[in-house]
């Protein structure tokens, strides 16, 4: 029944192979299948390859066993039902089993008997074929709290009680690690289309097709502790390059290679810090050329060397879309570098569209070549990989397949690859600190240097607190790169007092995000009244939204985006340490209270502040007409950077907080100077 085979603890029975094996300190990988033997799956798997083979302790009896990797422990009974317990033996988590045979899993006097006959790893087979749909259960307790698992609009940070569909939308990012409260973090290692139910009676987690189970839990003492072991496991960012910590100047849509330098000019005659300008989608003569359109954009190399001179960085625009208009399209279709439709009809954006599939490394090579070509060798170093999901719509993923595999199966893993398209490119071409702005990602994405953003989300209230919730949640799935489109992306009048303030909150809260960027498509439209909208080309005729630059909001807005902009420039140095720690150690950039203060009991419940590094915590306005708040301060000396008030905590405090002012307190002791300029 149990073996053990070199570092590894086997058991074969009548209808599964089981593995467990240390995969990291303090951490276990396991895997199940009904299949005789595993699949290789090193390209779609999460984790990295072991960099050393590591001993642990295992011990097989008839009908027992146990496997011990530092401060994790699995127990294995007689059925082959698990327990995980950390170096003190507290258990950390065990799968859900009731069945008809008498089972004593924490070896007490207590027996149990059921009727159920649930057994806690379901494998149903999809008939005529290797695959199953796969539900793994484990108990559920009380006290139990989640978090992580990517981005999902919602307000919850604490996501007990939540189930979460492990798929990839717009504005949807699909990570599959939790962090528990418990002491432990648990990655569900497989890009299978599926759901992960945080219930009061059951925590459950699906693939609706797949080969295998496989996931990675590992214990700590801290979620720091847990939370750099995971970065070990799945990797880390690379070193942010410098211009990536300021000010993102964006707007959907410039339309000409003048207009991008017009803005750029007035943000330098103004005195105003500005670090990356952002050139949209539709600057390109059709889908599939990854090229501008030269009506529009004469001389590309000639900008970015004018943005150069002013210290800012151009980005552009990159979508996996190839129309069949594009010169392209044929090569891409006869190579098979698309994704194929298995059933139904495909729909993209604009036109007979297709999308490039990224999980073939030929297509890979194939689409940065021509970035290469068109961008990469003109000085563009950044890209803005949109569409990443991809967007396909209906979103159906019963119906398509990729070169590595269905949808159904290992579609989570398509916006990883899409990163790892450009990453590569850009390495193999030299370049160091490579960070791309990507619009979804799965557990990996960070090692190809993805920074992600919230997608296009609405421009209120309710869609602020819920990318509050998203930021904190992707740090710790991982993801330490994050921004959203300062304001929202979509529903935005520029002459509306009610978006203003939520802009001006939104803007206060983006200062202390890992990146600052301001985007989305405002109204009221422009069109053929834009002194930049020229005729003659097919790109024209889509529209671009009105003016989204900080001056386009009025005086009182102008002079509190100008107050942000500057603390923003005046904080860098503290961001720049904050990511070399995110790419060193994987720790995230922003952070809820607890991470800092996993013994403060009262840290774990707040879920509307967060701290940026260790050093400064944040109490952001997330409700329209709030001019005042509540603050908890943990342990320690606090400053209030608008009043200059010095507080000591733990203490809970009413701050004012006017327009141009949210709460941030700094700890007295910080060794950067994080103060109003």
């Amino acid at each position: 029944m149990f073996t053990q085979v070199g570092n590894r603890l086997c058991r074969r029975g009548e209808s599964e192979l089981l593995w467990i094996e240390p995969w990291g300190p303090n951490a276990l990988r396991v895997r199940a299948t009904p299949l005789k033997e595993f699949e290789d799956d090193t390209d779609i798997s999460a984790l990295l390859p072991l960099q050393k083979e590591l001993q642990p302790e295992i011990h097989v009896d008839r009908k027992v066993a146990s496997i011990r990797n530092g401060k994790i422990r699995c127990e294995v009974n007689e059925v082959g039902t698990l327990q995980f317990f950390n170096q003190e033996g507290k258990l950390l988590l065990e799968e859900f089993y009731r069945d008809r045979d008498h089972r004593d899993l924490q070896q007490t006097t207590e027996l149990f008997y059921s009727a159920l006959d649930l057994h806690p790893r379901k494998f149903e087979s999809h008939l005529e074929t290797d695959c199953f749909r796969l539900t793994v259960s484990f108990e559920a307790q009380e006290d139990e709290k989640f978090y992580g698992m990517g981005q999902y609009q919602m307000p919850h940070l604490d996501l007990k009680g939540c189930k979460l569909e492990l798929a990839q939308r717009n504005s949807q990012v699909s990570i599959p690690f939790a962090l528990s409260s418990r002491g432990y973090g648990f990655l569900w290692n497989n890009p299978a289309i599926g759901y992960a139910s945080f219930g009061k009676n059951v925590t459950e987690w699906e693939a609706e097709s797949t080969r295998k189970m496989d996931y990675w839990i590992v214990a700590g003492d801290t979620p720091a502790e847990i939370e750099e072991a995971y970065a070990n496991a799945v990797g880390k960012v690379p070193m942010m390059p410098d211009y990536g910590t300021g000010f993102w100047q964006c707007k959907l849509r410039y339309l000409t290679q003048e207009e991008v330098l017009s803005v750029a000019r007035e943000y330098k005659k103004r005195d105003l810090p500005i670090s990356v300008i952002v050139v949209d989608f539709f600057h390109w003569t059709a889908q599939g050329d990854w090229k501008f359109d030269p009506v529009y954009w004469p001389d590309p190399a000639a900008m970015v060397r004018e943005l150069k001179e002013m210290g800012i960085e151009l980005m552009v625009s990159i979508w996996p879309t190839a129309e069949k208009a594009s010169e392209n399209y044929t090569e891409l279709a006869e190579s098979g570098y698309l994704i194929h439709s298995e059933a139904g009809r495909r729909g993209a954006y604009l036109g007979d569209v297709n999308i490039v599939d990224f999980t073939n490394p030929e297509a890979r090579e194939y689409v940065w070549s021509k970035i290469k070509e068109n961008y990469y060798d003109k000085g563009i170093h950044a890209f803005w990989l949109d569409e990443a999901e991809p967007e396909i719509n209906p979103y159906d993923f019963r119906f398509f397949r990729f070169y590595r595999g269905s949808d159904i199966e290992i579609g989570n893993i398509y916006p990883k690859q899409y990163a790892r398209m450009a990453y590569e490119g850009m390495e193999k071409a030299g370049q160091e600190n490579i960070m791309n702005l990507v619009r979804c990602a799965w557990a990996g994405s960070q090692r190809y240097g993805a920074l992600v953003w919230s997608g296009d989300i609405d421009s209120n209230f309710r869609s602020l607190r819920e990318q509050f919730a998203a930021g904190l949640n992707m740090g710790l799935a991982g993801i330490p790169w994050w921004t959203t489109d300062i304001g929202g992306f979509s529903g935005g009048n520029i002459y509306d007092e009610k978006f203003r303030e939520c802009l001006i909150r939104w803007f206060e809260y983006a200062t202390f995000c890992p990146v600052m960027r301001i985007h989305g498509v405002r109204t009221p439209m422009v069109k053929k009244e834009s002194p930049y909208a020229v005729e003659g080309s097919m790109s024209r005729t889509l529209f671009s939204g009105a003016d989204n630059e900080v001056w386009s909001y009025g005086d009182e807005a102008y002079e509190i985006f100008k107050k942000y902009l500057l603390l923003r420039e005046k904080i860098r140095p503290y961001l720049k340490n904050l990511m070399k720690e995110a790419h060193e150690k994987g720790s995230p950039v922003i952070r809820p209270l607890f991470y800092q203060y996993p013994e403060d009991a009262e840290a774990w419940d707040v879920c509307d502040q967060f701290m940026l590094g260790e050093d400064v915590l944040v109490a952001p306005v997330l409700y329209e007409g709030m001019r005042e708040r509540s603050v908890y301060l943990p342990s320690g000396s606090w400053k209030n950077i608008h009043t200059g008030e010095i507080l000591e905590g733990p203490l809970h405090v009413n701050v004012l907080a006017p327009l141009d002012a949210i709460p941030v307190f700094v700890r007295t002791n910080c060794a950067f100077d994080v103060s109003l300029p």
